[in-house]
């Protein structure tokens, strides 16, 4: 039976008037309880509803002195029966409920919230040579292929095998090598000797490396620290210039397609 249904016939059930004639009583005892210039609403088999100085109330017929009870009808088998349909109803409707709950579909869990597009900083920290063209890379000797850079943004990394934050930055230049491979050619530069480059086995690098044991290039650009970088578009002009860390994919991809040709 629909939860509805069930509900209003409990109502109905209890709320049949016995007697509803708007009777006037100058007092009505209930209990402990005294109520003055009161006005009967309405009576059922088991209360009476009525107003009074203070407001509105019911009370049960059971609780009424006999006069009054026998003046409202009150019995006590009807009581009892419509006292046992008011809990039957009242039990059947929350089963319906809980029915109903159960039959209802599930509700969607909330779509997790998407963390705000990162976005690049309205002007990135870079050094003097930004904007200039730049000096000459001199490479004495290729440890691996030379890269062809024709065409292409390059990443060139100063950068020694002693040095922890240089050896920390690789496996991202691993990755800005082969996230934009098609545009970008990532070449490493010491100024040690082959053996000791040759030397160190991890972590691996997967990009172009390169030496200079006279660091011309390393004094051309007026590096202090390393590691140290410069980003250099297709057409020779440093874009970026500082530690690689300052840097991140997001802001290499804005830079790659702002000075793309």
């Amino acid at each position: 039976m629909n939860s509805r249904v069930i509900l209003l016939a409990g109502i109905l059930v209890l709320t049949v008037p016995v007697r509803a004639d708007d009777e006037k009583l100058a007092t009505l005892k209930v209990g402990e309880d005294t109520y003055k210039n009161v006005t009967v609403a309405r009576v059922t088999p088991t209360d009476i509803y009525f107003s009074h100085t203070g407001g509105i109330a019911n009370a049960k017929l059971k609780n009424l002195e006999p006069e009054l009870q026998k003046k409202f009808g009150f019995d006590p088998a009807k009581a009892d029966k419509a006292e046992e349909q008011k809990r039957a109803a009242a039990v059947d409707f929350a089963q319906e409920v809980a029915k109903a709950k159960q039959a209802e579909p599930a509700k969607p869990a909330p779509a997790a919230e998407q963390p705000p597009e990162e976005k690049e900083p309205a002007t990135i920290p870079s050094g003097p040579l930004t904007n200039q063209r730049a000096p000459n890379l001199v490479v004495e000797k290729w440890l691996t292929e030379k890269p062809n850079v024709e065409g292409k943004f390059v990443i060139v990394d100063f950068w020694a095998t002693w040095c922890g934050p240089c050896r920390k930055s690789i496996p991202e230049l691993n990755a800005y090598s082969k996230k934009f491979g098609d545009k970008l050619v990532v070449v490493g530069l010491s100024d040690e000797t082959e053996q000791d480059v040759r030397r160190m086995k991890e972590p691996q690098i997967d990009y172009a490396v390169a030496i200079d044991t006279k660091a011309r290039t390393l004094r051309e650009v007026g590096v202090r620290a390393i590691p140290h970088i410069l980003l250099v578009d297709p057409k020779g002009i440093v874009r970026y210039q500082g530690h690689p860390g300052a840097i991140n994919e997001i802001i290499l991809r804005d830079l790659i397609a702002r000075y793309a040709d």
